[in-house]
């Protein structure tokens, strides 16, 4: 079961959390929580990094915003003691989880369940803080925005879990965010394929990592609302599963949209080989994530390469980029964090034509100009300016037939 910051916000959803928990035991089940920090304290603990030094140490970063989920995984395991639970809270060095070395982005690598698993048999339930592990020197590391998902998911596997509960705000995955599109219906199931590139695009409701690694292993993961009082059904919330378990394939599954990216431009490039290997290739240096990426070709000879990066991004990749001006000779640097991503999502896409048409019909009828379009075998999606992201998502919607009646 894992509950995010919204879940655990305040001491009352806490005490929520922990009779929840607790009921899940007491119906015979082993139990192991992963928790995220509270609701707004890790953008605290950010914001404080970034004040002291745009360009800080990201090892002491990590040292800093991995302490929120410490407060929560003592808080849950102190409720559920109240209630007469068994708890101990773990931090990700305790267990522990390994990952590789790249702070603010680490990726797990291996994770121990055996002493878990010995406490769950007894009847203990492990309250483990999610974001967090440890670095091969023996560093805090965390796992970027959103990890907790990954670390539930990647303890799911590790323990073996017949299921991974996603407790969040929302009670399930939705065609589109609902609070764009209030006609946005709630999907009973969705496929590992789909949920990875809606996560990878925008959709908020899991982290893209922990959706890749749930396909990877084969983690059936259930998506449901921690503020509902009642029990969850079976029918209630998202489950992501494999395709095969999906018999009405829909053309488009949902439409998301990501405010969080900057558009680059590096203007007049010499077009000669290794221009792009070396552009990308100092981004990646920088553990930058290149998203979209179109390159215009002029007559004189010279290209103009352009790109996506999330917007927390922007200040590295600008830095990089500067390095490497004389070397590879352009003119200037452009950059644009006024745009939004749009995109629409469904396997169906595999067997039908015309999908990519009728996005590009609708947002020309609603006169939305397109900067940059780039696509997968069951993904388009393209870079419009921000201002239209609303207007952009409606349309979508509608012209794929997804409002509820």
């Amino acid at each position: 079961m894992k509950f995010g910051g919204t879940s655990v916000a305040d001491l009352d959803r806490i005490r929520n959390v922990a009779a929840r928990v607790k009921r899940a035991v007491d119906a015979g089940n082993q139990v192991a929580v992963v928790v995220s920090a509270m609701a707004g304290a890790t953008n605290q603990l950010v914001a404080w990094c970034q004040s002291l030094s745009p360009l800080h140490d990201a090892r002491e970063y990590d040292t800093v915003v991995s302490t929120g989920e410490q407060v929560t995984t003592g808080l849950l395991a102190i409720a559920l003691m109240d209630l007469g639970v068994e708890a101990r809270s773990w931090q990700g060095w305790q267990i522990p989880i390994r990952t590789d070395d790249a702070h603010g982005k680490a990726r797990i690598l291996q994770i121990d369940g055996d002493e878990l698993i010995h406490r769950m048999d007894k009847g203990h339930v492990p309250v483990v803080a999610g974001f967090q592990g440890m670095a091969p020197n023996r560093r805090i590391t965390t796992l970027g925005r959103g990890g907790s998902d990954t670390s539930a998911v990647a303890l799911a596997a590790a323990l073996k879990a017949e299921r991974c509960d996603i407790y969040t705000d929302v009670d399930g995955v939705y065609t589109t965010d609902p609070r764009i599109v209030p006609q946005a219906r709630k999907l009973a199931k969705i496929a590992y394929e789909e949920m990875l590139e809606l996560a990878s695009v925008g959709a908020k409701v899991l982290q893209t990592r922990s959706v890749e690694l749930a396909m990877n292993e084969r983690v059936r993961v259930r998506v449901l609302s921690s503020f509902k009082d009642a029990e969850p059904n079976d029918d209630e919330g998202t489950l992501v599963v494999d395709e095969d378990e999906i018999v009405e394939k829909e053309n488009v599954a949902g439409i998301a949209y990501s405010r969080d990216e900057s558009k680059i431009t590096v203007r007049h490039v010499p077009d000669r080989p290794g221009i792009a290997a070396t552009i990308f290739g100092v981004l990646a240096d920088q553990n930058v994530n290149v998203d979209m990426i179109v390159q215009n070709v002029s007559a004189d000879g010279s290209t103009d390469m352009t790109f996506t990066v999330g917007k927390a991004d922007l200040p590295r990749a600008r830095q990089a980029l500067q390095h490497i001006k004389s070397a590879i000779n352009y003119a200037e640097l452009l950059e644009d964090p006024n745009v939004a991503k749009i995109s629409v999502v469904g396997v169906g896409m595999r067997s039908h034509a015309g999908v990519a048409n009728t996005m590009f019909r609708a947002l020309a009828d609603k006169a939305i100009n397109i900067q940059v379009i780039s696509t997968s075998e069951i993904k388009v999606s393209v870079l419009i300016a921000a201002e239209y992201t609303e207007l952009a998502v409606r349309a979508l919607h509608t012209a794929y037939g997804l409002d509820a009646a």
